[in-house]
């Protein structure tokens, strides 16, 4: 019995050191190499003060539209709706989502909605979406706001970020960040 225990509670101290201290400092120290420290970014708008890295929803003609969310945008309860591609209820939702689309944005066949428009994300908080899904509301947000389509274009490419090190992902814009940069487009 001594054999096992001994060598057990030895185990259980290194890990809790190891757990407790180590590995959780070898994370913060990570986290001070990215942007802001590995803090979310805030972003001021409209009196609000916003989280950069999640999800904002946009629903109005005048914005940029963001990716759907399975959790409502609610950053305390993230999560995905769990339901597959042949789900009767989650088809209903993209349908749903894809028949609002087309009725604010005439003209767009369905087709051309890119899917990041109709289907949530993993964590119901992204901020992004497509270069394609902000491309395609240019008509609607032109339409509504009294801007020439070109200078929309221009704003699209100002804040489209490129993937990581040129390799990884793709191109994406902050959804957040382009409706403020419209706001301020006078």
């Amino acid at each position: 019995m001594k054999t096992n225990i001994f060598p057990a509670i030895r185990l259980t101290l290194v890990c809790l050191v190891f757990f407790s201290g180590v590995y959780t400092l070898m994370i913060w120290g990570a986290a001070q190499l990215a942007p802001n420290n590995g803090e979310g970014e805030l972003l001021n708008a409209n009196e609000k003060t916003c989280y950069a890295n999640v999800g904002q929803k946009f629903t109005q003609d005048n914005y940029f539209w963001s990716r759907p969310s399975a959790v409502d945008y609610n950053a305390a309860g993230a999560g995905g709706s769990n339901k597959g591609p042949s789900n009767p209820a989650y088809l209903n939702d993209v349908q749903a989502r894809i028949d609002t689309f087309l009725v604010h944005n005439p003209g767009v066949s369905r087709a051309e909605i890119p899917s990041d428009l109709v289907t949530a994300s993993g964590s119901g908080l992204d901020p992004h979406i497509s270069r394609q899904a902000a491309v395609i509301q240019v008509k609607r947000i032109a339409r509504v706001r009294g801007i020439a389509e070109g200078n929309i274009q221009q704003l699209i490419l100002s804040n489209t970020e490129k993937p990581l090190l040129g390799l990884f992902g793709t191109e994406r814009i902050n959804v957040l960040r382009l409706n403020i940069a419209l706001d301020n487009l006078k």
